[in-house]
Protein backbone atom coordinates (compact mmCIF):
# COMPACT_ATOMS: atom_id res chain seq x y z
CA UNK A 1 0.00 0.00 0.00
CA UNK A 2 1.24 3.45 -0.82
CA UNK A 3 2.64 5.75 1.85
CA UNK A 4 0.20 8.67 1.55
CA UNK A 5 1.47 10.80 4.42
CA UNK A 6 2.59 13.48 1.96
CA UNK A 7 0.93 13.09 -1.44
CA UNK A 8 2.58 15.36 -4.00
CA UNK A 9 0.80 16.92 -6.97
CA UNK A 10 2.94 17.87 -9.96
CA UNK A 11 2.44 21.22 -11.67
CA UNK A 12 1.23 21.52 -15.26
CA UNK A 13 4.69 22.20 -16.70
CA UNK A 14 6.13 19.08 -15.06
CA UNK A 15 3.26 16.92 -16.27
CA UNK A 16 3.69 18.19 -19.83
CA UNK A 17 7.43 17.49 -19.75
CA UNK A 18 6.82 13.99 -18.41
CA UNK A 19 4.19 13.28 -21.05
CA UNK A 20 6.80 14.12 -23.70
CA UNK A 21 9.45 12.04 -21.95
CA UNK A 22 7.13 9.08 -21.69
CA UNK A 23 6.86 8.97 -25.49
CA UNK A 24 10.64 8.71 -25.90
CA UNK A 25 11.93 5.39 -27.20
CA UNK A 26 13.53 4.28 -23.95
CA UNK A 27 10.52 4.96 -21.72
CA UNK A 28 7.92 3.83 -24.28
CA UNK A 29 9.68 0.46 -24.41
CA UNK A 30 9.69 -0.06 -20.62
CA UNK A 31 6.81 1.78 -18.93
CA UNK A 32 3.65 0.00 -17.91
CA UNK A 33 5.24 -3.45 -18.29
CA UNK A 34 5.19 -4.42 -14.62
CA UNK A 35 8.95 -4.41 -14.08
CA UNK A 36 10.73 -3.55 -10.84
CA UNK A 37 12.43 -0.29 -10.03
CA UNK A 38 16.04 -1.26 -9.25
CA UNK A 39 18.14 0.98 -7.00
CA UNK A 40 21.92 0.65 -7.37
CA UNK A 41 24.09 1.83 -4.49
CA UNK A 42 27.76 1.38 -3.70
CA UNK A 43 28.75 3.43 -0.65
CA UNK A 44 27.33 4.55 2.68
CA UNK A 45 26.21 8.04 1.49
CA UNK A 46 24.23 6.36 -1.30
CA UNK A 47 22.11 4.55 1.28
CA UNK A 48 21.36 7.83 3.07
CA UNK A 49 19.98 9.13 -0.25
CA UNK A 50 18.22 5.87 -1.10
CA UNK A 51 16.38 5.50 2.22
CA UNK A 52 13.73 8.24 1.79
CA UNK A 53 12.86 7.13 -1.74
CA UNK A 54 12.69 3.46 -0.76
CA UNK A 55 10.19 4.38 1.97
CA UNK A 56 8.22 6.65 -0.37
CA UNK A 57 7.94 3.73 -2.81
CA UNK A 58 6.44 1.45 -0.18
CA UNK A 59 3.98 -0.86 -1.94
CA UNK A 60 5.83 -0.62 -5.26
CA UNK A 61 7.92 -3.42 -6.81
CA UNK A 62 11.52 -2.42 -6.09
CA UNK A 63 14.89 -4.01 -5.45
CA UNK A 64 18.14 -2.73 -3.94
CA UNK A 65 21.49 -3.86 -5.32
CA UNK A 66 24.55 -3.03 -3.25
CA UNK A 67 27.64 -3.38 -5.42
CA UNK A 68 29.91 -3.61 -2.38
CA UNK A 69 32.11 -0.85 -3.85
CA UNK A 70 32.99 0.44 -0.38
CA UNK A 71 33.23 -1.97 2.53
CA UNK A 72 32.20 -0.17 5.71
CA UNK A 73 32.07 -2.00 9.04
CA UNK A 74 29.50 0.57 10.21
CA UNK A 75 27.01 -0.67 7.60
CA UNK A 76 25.57 -3.34 9.89
CA UNK A 77 21.97 -4.17 10.64
CA UNK A 78 21.74 -1.19 13.00
CA UNK A 79 22.70 1.14 10.13
CA UNK A 80 19.71 -0.01 8.09
CA UNK A 81 17.48 0.13 11.16
CA UNK A 82 18.49 3.75 11.67
CA UNK A 83 17.57 4.55 8.06
CA UNK A 84 14.37 2.47 8.42
CA UNK A 85 15.03 0.37 5.33
CA UNK A 86 15.69 -3.35 4.85
CA UNK A 87 19.15 -4.65 4.04
CA UNK A 88 19.94 -4.84 0.29
CA UNK A 89 18.25 -7.56 -1.72
CA UNK A 90 21.54 -8.31 -3.50
CA UNK A 91 25.12 -7.61 -2.38
CA UNK A 92 27.62 -8.14 -5.16
CA UNK A 93 30.68 -7.67 -2.92
CA UNK A 94 32.74 -6.12 -5.72
CA UNK A 95 34.90 -3.62 -3.83
CA UNK A 96 38.62 -3.05 -4.26
CA UNK A 97 40.85 -2.59 -7.28
CA UNK A 98 41.66 0.45 -9.37
CA UNK A 99 38.88 2.67 -10.68
CA UNK A 100 38.91 0.84 -14.02
CA UNK A 101 39.01 -2.66 -12.51
CA UNK A 102 36.32 -1.88 -9.98
CA UNK A 103 34.02 -0.25 -12.54
CA UNK A 104 34.44 -3.15 -14.96
CA UNK A 105 33.69 -5.76 -12.29
CA UNK A 106 30.60 -3.86 -11.17
CA UNK A 107 29.38 -3.57 -14.76
CA UNK A 108 29.71 -7.32 -15.25
CA UNK A 109 27.84 -8.06 -12.02
CA UNK A 110 25.07 -5.59 -12.76
CA UNK A 111 24.56 -6.89 -16.28
CA UNK A 112 23.79 -10.33 -14.86
CA UNK A 113 21.36 -8.83 -12.36
CA UNK A 114 19.57 -6.73 -14.97
CA UNK A 115 19.34 -9.68 -17.34
CA UNK A 116 17.62 -11.66 -14.59
CA UNK A 117 15.14 -8.98 -13.49
CA UNK A 118 14.63 -6.78 -16.59
CA UNK A 119 13.94 -3.63 -14.53
CA UNK A 120 11.37 -1.02 -15.51
CA UNK A 121 14.09 1.49 -14.68
CA UNK A 122 17.42 1.71 -12.85
CA UNK A 123 17.81 4.42 -10.20
CA UNK A 124 21.32 5.65 -9.36
CA UNK A 125 22.51 8.11 -6.72
CA UNK A 126 25.34 10.62 -6.49
CA UNK A 127 28.71 10.18 -8.14
CA UNK A 128 30.48 6.98 -7.08
CA UNK A 129 31.89 4.39 -9.49
CA UNK A 130 28.82 2.20 -8.98
CA UNK A 131 26.66 5.06 -10.27
CA UNK A 132 28.75 5.33 -13.42
CA UNK A 133 28.79 1.55 -13.94
CA UNK A 134 25.02 1.20 -13.53
CA UNK A 135 24.30 4.03 -15.96
CA UNK A 136 26.53 2.43 -18.59
CA UNK A 137 24.97 -1.01 -18.22
CA UNK A 138 21.39 0.27 -18.14
CA UNK A 139 21.95 2.39 -21.24
CA UNK A 140 23.51 -0.45 -23.24
CA UNK A 141 20.61 -2.71 -22.20
CA UNK A 142 18.02 -0.07 -23.23
CA UNK A 143 16.73 0.31 -19.67
CA UNK A 144 15.79 3.82 -18.53
CA UNK A 145 18.37 5.25 -16.13
CA UNK A 146 17.25 7.75 -13.49
CA UNK A 147 19.89 9.87 -11.76
CA UNK A 148 19.08 11.27 -8.33
CA UNK A 149 21.31 14.30 -7.55
CA UNK A 150 21.96 15.15 -11.21
CA UNK A 151 23.56 18.30 -12.55
CA UNK A 152 26.22 18.90 -9.88
CA UNK A 153 29.55 20.16 -11.24
CA UNK A 154 32.78 21.19 -9.54
CA UNK A 155 34.57 21.97 -12.80
CA UNK A 156 37.52 19.86 -11.63
CA UNK A 157 38.00 16.78 -13.80
CA UNK A 158 40.92 15.67 -11.64
CA UNK A 159 38.25 14.48 -9.21
CA UNK A 160 37.00 11.01 -10.20
CA UNK A 161 33.56 11.98 -8.92
CA UNK A 162 33.36 14.78 -11.49
CA UNK A 163 34.01 12.37 -14.34
CA UNK A 164 31.34 10.05 -12.95
CA UNK A 165 28.84 12.92 -12.78
CA UNK A 166 29.50 14.03 -16.34
CA UNK A 167 29.14 10.57 -17.86
CA UNK A 168 26.16 9.54 -15.73
CA UNK A 169 24.24 12.69 -16.59
CA UNK A 170 24.99 12.35 -20.28
CA UNK A 171 23.63 8.78 -20.28
CA UNK A 172 20.66 9.17 -17.94
CA UNK A 173 17.12 9.44 -19.27
CA UNK A 174 15.61 11.23 -16.27
CA UNK A 175 17.70 13.72 -14.31
CA UNK A 176 16.43 14.66 -10.86
CA UNK A 177 18.23 17.75 -9.60
CA UNK A 178 18.80 19.19 -6.11
CA UNK A 179 18.95 22.85 -7.20
CA UNK A 180 17.87 25.30 -9.90
CA UNK A 181 21.55 25.82 -10.72
CA UNK A 182 21.83 22.13 -11.57
CA UNK A 183 18.91 22.52 -14.01
CA UNK A 184 20.70 25.35 -15.78
CA UNK A 185 23.94 23.37 -15.93
CA UNK A 186 22.22 20.44 -17.63
CA UNK A 187 20.45 22.71 -20.11
CA UNK A 188 23.76 24.35 -21.06
CA UNK A 189 25.19 20.88 -21.67
CA UNK A 190 22.38 20.04 -24.06
CA UNK A 191 20.16 17.83 -21.92
CA UNK A 192 16.55 17.86 -23.21
CA UNK A 193 14.38 20.08 -21.04
CA UNK A 194 11.75 17.37 -20.55
CA UNK A 195 14.36 15.09 -18.94
CA UNK A 196 15.27 17.60 -16.19
CA UNK A 197 13.17 17.85 -13.03
CA UNK A 198 14.05 19.90 -9.96
CA UNK A 199 13.02 17.84 -6.92
CA UNK A 200 15.25 19.13 -4.10
CA UNK A 201 17.91 17.57 -1.90
CA UNK A 202 17.00 14.00 -0.98
CA UNK A 203 19.75 13.74 1.65
CA UNK A 204 17.87 16.36 3.65
CA UNK A 205 14.88 13.98 3.77
CA UNK A 206 17.01 11.55 5.78
CA UNK A 207 18.48 14.29 7.93
CA UNK A 208 15.08 15.80 8.77
CA UNK A 209 13.71 12.38 9.69
CA UNK A 210 16.68 11.58 11.92
CA UNK A 211 16.96 14.85 13.80
CA UNK A 212 14.07 14.39 16.28
CA UNK A 213 15.58 11.06 17.39
CA UNK A 214 19.06 12.36 18.18
CA UNK A 215 18.30 13.58 21.69
CA UNK A 216 17.30 10.06 22.77
CA UNK A 217 20.55 8.52 21.50
CA UNK A 218 23.53 8.03 23.81
CA UNK A 219 26.49 10.35 23.27
CA UNK A 220 28.95 8.83 20.81
CA UNK A 221 31.87 10.90 22.14
CA UNK A 222 32.08 11.16 25.95
CA UNK A 223 33.01 14.28 27.88
CA UNK A 224 32.58 16.72 25.02
CA UNK A 225 32.75 20.39 26.00
CA UNK A 226 29.90 22.72 25.11
CA UNK A 227 31.99 24.31 22.37
CA UNK A 228 34.19 22.46 19.90
CA UNK A 229 35.22 22.48 16.26
CA UNK A 230 34.55 19.35 14.21
CA UNK A 231 37.01 18.27 11.49
CA UNK A 232 36.80 15.67 8.74
CA UNK A 233 39.27 15.26 5.87
CA UNK A 234 39.74 12.47 3.35
CA UNK A 235 40.32 13.85 -0.16
CA UNK A 236 43.63 12.92 -1.79
CA UNK A 237 44.34 16.58 -2.57
CA UNK A 238 44.49 17.24 1.18
CA UNK A 239 45.82 14.05 2.76
CA UNK A 240 48.13 12.45 0.19
CA UNK A 241 50.69 15.27 0.11
CA UNK A 242 52.75 15.07 3.34
CA UNK A 243 53.68 18.76 3.18
CA UNK A 244 50.07 19.85 2.72
CA UNK A 245 48.76 17.53 5.42
CA UNK A 246 51.42 18.73 7.86
CA UNK A 247 50.40 22.33 7.20
CA UNK A 248 46.73 21.46 7.80
CA UNK A 249 47.50 19.69 11.08
CA UNK A 250 49.58 22.62 12.29
CA UNK A 251 46.65 24.96 11.62
CA UNK A 252 44.32 22.64 13.51
CA UNK A 253 46.82 22.57 16.37
CA UNK A 254 46.68 26.38 16.53
CA UNK A 255 42.88 26.17 16.74
CA UNK A 256 43.19 23.57 19.52
CA UNK A 257 44.89 26.27 21.59
CA UNK A 258 41.58 28.20 21.53
CA UNK A 259 38.92 25.48 21.48
CA UNK A 260 38.72 21.69 21.46
CA UNK A 261 39.12 20.11 18.01
CA UNK A 262 37.32 16.81 17.47
CA UNK A 263 38.59 14.89 14.44
CA UNK A 264 36.91 11.58 13.44
CA UNK A 265 39.71 10.21 11.29
CA UNK A 266 38.93 8.50 8.00
CA UNK A 267 41.10 5.34 7.55
CA UNK A 268 42.83 6.92 4.56
CA UNK A 269 43.69 9.99 6.62
CA UNK A 270 44.76 7.92 9.63
CA UNK A 271 47.34 6.08 7.51
CA UNK A 272 48.75 9.36 6.23
CA UNK A 273 48.92 10.88 9.72
CA UNK A 274 50.72 7.81 11.06
CA UNK A 275 53.28 8.14 8.26
CA UNK A 276 54.02 11.73 9.27
CA UNK A 277 55.04 10.61 12.79
CA UNK A 278 56.36 13.62 14.70
CA UNK A 279 56.36 16.21 11.90
CA UNK A 280 52.67 17.02 12.41
CA UNK A 281 51.55 17.95 15.95
CA UNK A 282 48.41 15.93 16.72
CA UNK A 283 48.74 15.73 20.52
CA UNK A 284 46.24 18.53 21.16
CA UNK A 285 43.71 17.20 18.63
CA UNK A 286 41.05 14.76 19.77
CA UNK A 287 41.48 12.05 17.15
CA UNK A 288 38.68 9.49 17.25
CA UNK A 289 37.53 6.58 15.09
CA UNK A 290 34.99 7.22 12.32
CA UNK A 291 31.42 7.53 13.57
CA UNK A 292 28.13 6.09 12.38
CA UNK A 293 25.70 8.35 10.54
CA UNK A 294 23.49 9.50 13.45
CA UNK A 295 26.46 10.08 15.75
CA UNK A 296 28.22 12.23 13.19
CA UNK A 297 25.07 14.26 12.54
CA UNK A 298 24.74 14.79 16.29
CA UNK A 299 28.33 16.10 16.43
CA UNK A 300 27.69 18.48 13.54
CA UNK A 301 24.59 19.83 15.23
CA UNK A 302 26.47 20.42 18.51
CA UNK A 303 29.63 21.93 16.98
CA UNK A 304 30.60 25.57 16.74
CA UNK A 305 31.96 25.05 13.23
CA UNK A 306 32.97 22.28 10.84
CA UNK A 307 36.18 22.07 8.79
CA UNK A 308 35.83 19.59 5.95
CA UNK A 309 36.55 18.62 2.36
CA UNK A 310 33.36 16.58 1.98
CA UNK A 311 30.54 17.45 -0.40
CA UNK A 312 27.72 16.03 1.69
CA UNK A 313 28.84 17.77 4.87
CA UNK A 314 28.62 21.12 3.08
CA UNK A 315 24.91 20.39 2.65
CA UNK A 316 24.31 19.01 6.13
CA UNK A 317 25.92 22.01 7.85
CA UNK A 318 23.84 24.40 5.75
CA UNK A 319 20.61 22.69 6.82
CA UNK A 320 21.79 22.49 10.45
CA UNK A 321 22.85 26.17 10.42
CA UNK A 322 26.48 25.47 11.32
CA UNK A 323 29.35 27.44 9.73
CA UNK A 324 31.29 25.22 7.32
CA UNK A 325 34.87 25.83 6.14
CA UNK A 326 35.63 23.73 3.07
CA UNK A 327 39.27 23.07 2.26
CA UNK A 328 38.84 22.84 -1.51
CA UNK A 329 39.24 25.12 -4.53
CA UNK A 330 35.85 24.25 -5.99
CA UNK A 331 32.52 22.82 -4.94
CA UNK A 332 29.84 20.98 -6.86
CA UNK A 333 27.32 22.41 -4.38
CA UNK A 334 27.49 26.20 -4.89
CA UNK A 335 24.06 26.68 -3.32
CA UNK A 336 25.73 26.00 0.04
CA UNK A 337 27.85 29.11 -0.57
CA UNK A 338 25.28 31.34 -2.27
CA UNK A 339 22.48 30.54 0.19
CA UNK A 340 23.94 28.41 2.98
CA UNK A 341 26.68 28.56 5.60
CA UNK A 342 29.62 27.27 3.54
CA UNK A 343 32.88 29.11 2.78
CA UNK A 344 35.49 27.78 0.34
CA UNK A 345 39.00 28.20 1.75
CA UNK A 346 40.72 27.07 -1.44
CA UNK A 347 44.10 25.37 -1.41
CA UNK A 348 45.21 27.40 1.60
CA UNK A 349 45.39 25.73 5.02
CA UNK A 350 46.67 29.01 6.44
CA UNK A 351 43.12 30.38 6.10
CA UNK A 352 41.63 27.83 8.51
CA UNK A 353 42.68 29.48 11.78
CA UNK A 354 41.66 33.07 10.88
CA UNK A 355 38.22 31.92 9.75
CA UNK A 356 37.68 29.82 12.86
CA UNK A 357 38.74 32.82 14.97
CA UNK A 358 36.06 34.92 13.25
CA UNK A 359 33.46 32.27 14.04
CA UNK A 360 34.54 32.07 17.68
CA UNK A 361 34.21 35.85 17.89
CA UNK A 362 30.59 35.60 16.78
CA UNK A 363 31.21 36.74 13.22
CA UNK A 364 30.65 33.43 11.46
CA UNK A 365 28.66 33.14 8.25
CA UNK A 366 24.94 32.67 8.64
CA UNK A 367 22.77 31.37 5.85
CA UNK A 368 19.32 30.11 5.04
CA UNK A 369 17.89 26.79 3.89
CA UNK A 370 17.78 26.42 0.08
CA UNK A 371 14.62 25.81 -1.90
CA UNK A 372 13.08 22.33 -1.63
CA UNK A 373 15.36 21.29 1.23
CA UNK A 374 12.13 20.49 3.02
CA UNK A 375 12.19 16.73 3.61
CA UNK A 376 9.70 16.06 0.79
CA UNK A 377 12.06 15.32 -2.11
CA UNK A 378 11.28 11.58 -2.15
CA UNK A 379 7.56 12.26 -2.45
CA UNK A 380 8.18 14.52 -5.44
CA UNK A 381 10.25 11.76 -7.07
CA UNK A 382 7.50 9.21 -6.46
CA UNK A 383 4.98 11.49 -8.18
CA UNK A 384 7.29 11.73 -11.20
CA UNK A 385 7.77 7.96 -11.38
CA UNK A 386 4.00 7.47 -11.18
CA UNK A 387 3.46 9.95 -14.01
CA UNK A 388 5.87 7.86 -16.10
CA UNK A 389 3.91 4.69 -15.22
CA UNK A 390 6.95 3.08 -13.61
CA UNK A 391 5.33 2.17 -10.29
CA UNK A 392 3.93 -1.37 -10.28
CA UNK A 393 2.18 -2.59 -7.14
CA UNK A 394 4.15 -5.15 -5.19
Amino acid sequence: MRNTSHTTTLDTESLEKLATLRQSKRFARNTGKGGKLVHVVGARPNFVKLAPLHRALDGVRQEVIHTGQHYDRRMSGSFFETLEIPEPDINLGLGGGTHAVQTARIMTGLEECFEASRPAAVIVYGDVNSTLAASLVATKMHIPCIHVEAGLRSGDRDMPEEVNRLVTDRLSDLLLTPSREADETLLREGTPREAIHFVGNIMIDSLARLLPRLDAMPAAVPDLPDRFVLVTLHRPSNVDDPVKLTEIVRELDRIAGDIEVVFPVHPRTRARLDALEQSAPTQRLRLIDPLDYPSFIALQRSSVAVVTDSGGIQEETTWLGRPCLTLRDTTERPVTIDVGTNILLGDAPSRIHPHVSEILAGRGKTGSIPEFWDGQTAQRIRAILEALDLCTAA
